[in-house]
Parts: C-alpha cells; sequence; structure tokens
C-alpha cells in the first residue's frame, strides 16, 4: 500500500497548455459547477476511473500524465476538469472517505453485534480497495514528540466516552488552505465520529482490546488493502492479512 502525501495547495500547479488554476475556475472542481455534454460526461468518468487506479496502486504523489494515460485522453483534458493535481486528489479522497463512512453506518444500523459490526465495516472496507484512497491526513497518527502533518487524527478517552477530533499540529510552511479545506475536514470528522462509535460499541462489550483506537481501526483498512497485478490474488492475500489484524485487535481473556 502507497500512500504518498500531496500538498493540497492548489496555489501550486499550472494547468498544461497554459491554462493556470485562476483561469480555470479558481482552483475549484470545474467538474462539479458546469454543465457536462455527453462526450465530456464520458471523459470525465474515464478519468475519475483511471485516477482511482493510478492513485490506488501508486499513491497521491503519482503524476497527472499517469491518470491521462490510463484514461487514455490528452492531459490537457484531465487539466480542463481538474485544474491542478490537488482538486483532483481532493475529489478522489472525498469521495472515499464518504464511502468508507456509508459503509461504517451501515454496519453500525445493521449489525447488533458489537464486533460483528466492526469486522463487517474492516471486511467491506477492504474488498473495496477505499483503504488505498484514504486521504493521507486521516493515516497520520500522532506521535509522541508532536511531529507530523498539519492535522493529526487523534482519540482520547475520557470517563463520559471517547471524543473524536481534528487536532490541529505545529504549522507547517504551506501555501493557504483552500476555500474547500472545511469540507475535507467534515467529511473526515464525520469517518471518525462513525468509526468511533463502532470502537467504543465493541470495546465496551469486551470483545475490542483496551488501547485500539480509530486510527488504528483506520491503518488496518489501508494495510490490509494491497495493490496487486492479479485480481484474485489481491482479494485471497487482502482477506488472509485482514484475517490475521482482526485477532490482533480482539481482546483476550486475563
Amino acid at each position: 500500500m502507497h500512500v504518498q502525501d500531496s500538498h493540497w495547495s492548489p496555489a501550486s500547479a499550472v494547468a498544461a497548455g497554459g491554462m493556470t488554476m485562476s483561469a480555470a475556475g479558481n482552483g475549484r472542481d470545474v467538474s462539479r459547477t458546469t454543465p457536462l455534454r455527453v462526450d465530456a460526461q464520458r471523459n470525465l468518468e474515464h478519468v475519475l476511473r483511471a485516477a482511482r487506479e493510478v492513485f490506488g496502486e501508486l499513491g497521491y504523489g503519482a503524476p497527472m500524465e499517469d491518470v491521462a494515460r490510463r484514461a487514455r485522453v490528452g492531459v490537457g483534458t484531465v487539466y480542463r476538469r481538474f485544474p491542478s493535481k490537488d482538486v483532483l486528489v481532493r475529489r478522489i479522497a472525498e469521495e472515499e472517505t464518504s464511502r468508507l463512512t456509508d459503509q461504517a453506518r451501515a454496519a453500525l444500523g445493521q449489525e447488533d453485534e458489537p464486533w460483528s459490526a466492526l469486522s463487517r465495516f474492516l471486511r467491506t472496507s477492504v474488498a473495496s480497495g477505499a483503504g488505498r484512497l484514504l486521504p493521507p491526513q486521516v493515516l497520520r497518527v500522532s506521535v509522541e514528540d508532536g511531529a507530523g502533518g498539519p492535522r493529526v487524527p487523534q482519540q482520547r478517552t475520557q470517563p463520559g466516552g471517547t471524543e473524536l477530533r481534528l487536532v490541529p499540529d505545529q504549522p507547517v510552511a504551506v501555501a493557504a488552505v483552500p476555500a474547500v479545506a472545511s469540507e475535507d475536514d467534515a467529511g473526515t470528522s464525520a469517518l471518525l465520529e462513525v468509526v468511533g462509535q463502532l470502537v467504543d460499541r465493541a470495546r465496551a462489550a469486551g470483545e475490542l482490546r483496551a488501547d485500539v483506537s480509530v486510527s488504528d481501526v483506520l491503518l488496518v483498512i489501508a494495510t490490509a488493502a494491497p495493490s496487486l497485478p492479479d485480481a484474485a490474488q489481491q482479494a485471497a492475500a487482502s482477506a488472509r492479512l485482514l484475517d490475521i489484524l482482526l485477532e490482533g485487535l480482539r481482546s483476550r481473556p486475563a
């Protein structure tokens, strides 16, 4: 599993053919604001599918040229819809975060047993391959010296329950955060909240190790979703690895 940070910096990219972001909607996802012709809609779908595949295989550091090649379109076509790589990365990461949140809510609402709900969420998420496309800030875990990225998912346990939050880390030298950052935070917070409920239920039932956090669960999803060239081999490897990781999450009688 390869996860590489994109700087999420819309001011840093200039589109092919001299088209800047300001000339293409100030860095907005043009595909969401402009009605598309049938052929343009088809190209957009090809680009999004290719981006999921390329980023899933190579990480978010993969160049836009690789996405264009996989989509069988010119790189200029990609930039017309997504005026910078940051915008495309945000789109893919946002969609995958939303998909994971929906999967967690389904497990929470349809499984009565806490461990069954948590394991169902993990199996569904790993099988979907969403772990390969989690946004980098979700996968950053806190370290004692506070180093790391601008946001760190943390879980703070209190007598009355568990509070999930995105905690600002030390300031970092990056370009101004774009207006859509609040939307990214909202999507990430929703994911952390619902996964936190799954974790709390399984822990309260005595079925989950007391030291397992929401970040640990998300790391399991990412770790158990390797990218292998053969689909059958990938599915088998994911299932086997997840079985091992699930055993590591379960509590054991003293």
